[in-house]
């Protein structure tokens, strides 16, 4: 009896190694806001393609300057894609699209979940159109995963990462004051980004 109890002791302590290697070898990325920082852990192994093009994007140095543009303090909050021009006061910010590569294939169908503090793609009404920007969630958001092939909506967004330090900055984040498109007022700013 003794030996089988050793012998599951020795197999929980190589389990519980070999998962915290996983989460060892996945890239973490630090979102350096005006705010304060997010850092990211993402999952390559889940979503290969989401994660290779967001870290590419990285990188480049695309995200610096780049702002999240849209914010719904219940639902999620979204940037990666524009860059500020100019600050207008309460009706919000005057803001440009920077270009982007290609869009990619879409990966929500790999089981991740929008749950609050995971990272997705957003994308368009067409299925396979994300390109940089990126969103949080901050509430659980089942109604965005992927639940079928039918349509647009069936087919979901991509979950490739989740919040692992910073969800206090996300959520002083999603609380901003917004004008008008859920633009915040004061310009949210990422930065810098840092990948590890």
């Amino acid at each position: 009896m003794r030996q089988l109890l050793s012998f599951f002791a020795v197999m929980t302590l190589s389990l519980s190694a070999a998962m915290a290697q996983q989460g060892v070898n996945n890239p973490q990325v630090t979102l350096h806001t005006n705010k304060g920082d997010i850092t990211l852990e993402l999952y390559p192994q889940k979503a290969p393609i989401s994660v290779a093009n967001f870290l590419q994007y990285a990188n480049d140095g695309f995200y610096d300057g780049t702002i999240f543009h849209r914010v719904i303090s219940h639902f999620m909050i979204q940037g990666g894609g524009m860059t500020l021009v100019e600050y207008e006061g309460e009706d919000g910010v005057n803001m440009v699209p920077k270009p982007t590569r290609d869009p990619i294939v879409n990966e929500a169908d790999n089981g991740l979940k929008n749950e609050r503090g995971t990272v997705a793609m957003a994308r368009t009404n067409e299925v396979n159109s994300a390109t940089s920007q990126f969103f949080i969630n901050v509430e659980l958001n089942g109604s965005l995963d992927h639940t079928g092939t039918e349509n647009s909506r069936s087919w979901g967004y991509a979950v490739f990462g989740r919040v692992i330090d910073g969800m206090d900055v996300v959520d002083e984040i999603r609380f901003v004051e917004t004008g008008p498109r859920d633009v915040p007022v004061e310009p949210v700013i990422i930065e810098s980004v840092e990948v590890r």
